[in-house]
């Protein structure tokens, strides 16, 4: 007899054990009973298999099980043979039995991580709003489009949220199958979501730094908003929808993402891969091109007092362009990388509203001049806005 929600009562947590581990329940409770007989311990072992409910860990320790009263006890019950998926597990009586695997608590730079986690998405999460405010009630020049960082910010934004709020709620999601899967397949649409939008605002950038004022209308239609939106949204939805229909089950794993047993991760991994290195090769361009403009309009932009906040504007392009995700490919369980990418890529949210709100000159000009003053300077290229010192 299988019992689907026993677990749920008869807790791991009664698996007493020697060590300081945490105890995970790693399959459904089952009785097995024999009519008219009394023995209490079989002439021969019994085995039988129980099927995973959840992921099994790398350095987890599995342990076959039963009930005795007021605990589970492994005495008489050994482990045969393991895979990802099944265990077999041998008993020499019959009762109620389960499955339980132990792994070690994390350490201190885990629990460092799961903090920083804490702290750092929902400061992420708070200046995303303000930027998407400031993108709202501040007026921009006809010049200047920010549709890539308006679609980015609400992308990013809901990504993220929806990540937080899954983690804390993972407990309760985790037991509806189906809503776990479709949480997973809206976060894979909207962090490819985000990517796009990044790869789109590196090619308007790099656009702008190549002089986009000599773009004549025919062209300035194919990057029309109209456009930028139709490119930001469908792609993502091509891509998960494609994945859902070659593998419908690789969306629900143990933590609501990818189950990573098929390779259905690179669904993911491939399109960010692409993405990266692409933004990567554009943001160099960039750099080179904009040094070189730079010098052209004004030799005294190498002052110190310039290169400072010229610096500062680099390298935070460089974390919005998403470049920083690289990190992710070569953590390897580096904790230190670990830490880099969760604060540099979680504050995505926080370089935005500082590089394209709090110093830029058209917020600065829409706060600070009067209205019949307000848009009297604004004759210059965007990337003057983003990148260059004032004076220019």
């Amino acid at each position: 007899m299988s019992y689907n929600t026993m677990e749920n009562l008869l807790k791991p947590d009664f698996f007493n054990t020697s060590n300081d581990t945490i105890k995970t329940m790693m399959s459904t409770v089952i009785s097995a009973t024999l009519p008219k007989t009394t023995n209490t311990k079989l002439t021969k072992p019994v085995n039988f298999t129980f099927k995973h409910i959840r992921k099994l860990v790398p350095n987890g320790s599995l342990s076959c099980v039963y009930w005795n009263i007021s605990e589970w006890i492994v005495d008489g019950c050994s482990v045969l043979k393991t895979n990802s998926s099944y265990t077999v597990c041998s008993c020499v009586h019959l009762s109620t039995f389960a499955l339980i695997m132990q792994t070690s608590r994390p350490s201190e730079s885990d629990s460092l991580l799961e903090l920083l986690n804490l702290v750092c998405v929902p400061v992420g999460l708070v200046f995303f709003s303000l930027a998407l405010l400031t993108f709202a009630f501040c007026q921009w020049s006809p010049a200047v489009n920010n549709v890539a960082r308006i679609n980015l910010c609400v992308s990013l934004l809901l990504a993220h949220l929806l990540f937080l709020l899954t983690q804390q709620f993972l407990s309760l999601i985790r037991s509806h199958q189906v809503l776990c899967a479709v949480i997973s397949g809206v976060l894979h649409f909207l962090f490819l979501s985000g990517f796009v939008w990044m790869f789109i605002e590196a090619v308007l950038l790099f656009i702008c730094v190549k002089n986009l004022s000599q773009i004549r209308s025919k062209k300035r239609a194919v990057l029309s908003s109209g456009f930028l939106c139709m490119i930001g949204y469908t792609v993502p939805l091509v891509v998960v929808a494609v994945s859902a229909a070659v593998d419908p089950k690789g969306y629900g794993s143990e933590d609501c993402w990818f189950k990573m047993d098929k390779g259905f991760f690179w669904s993911f991994l491939g399109p960010v891969a692409v993405i990266i290195a692409l933004n990567v090769i554009l943001f160099i361009n960039i750099i080179i091109s904009l040094n070189l403009t730079m010098k052209n309009l004004n030799p005294e932009v190498s002052q110190m007092k310039q290169t400072k906040i010229m610096t500062f504007k680099t390298l935070a392009q460089f974390v919005i362009l998403g470049c920083s995700w690289i990190l992710g490919f070569f953590t390897n369980g580096r904790k230190e990388l670990e830490i880099l990418f969760l604060i540099l890529n979680s504050q995505q949210g926080t370089i935005i509203f500082l590089v394209y709100c709090v110093l830029n000159n058209e917020v600065r000009h829409h706060v600070t001049l009067p209205d019949n003053l307000r848009y009297a300077s604004h004759n210059s290229y965007e990337f003057h806005l983003i990148f260059t010192p004032e004076r220019l």
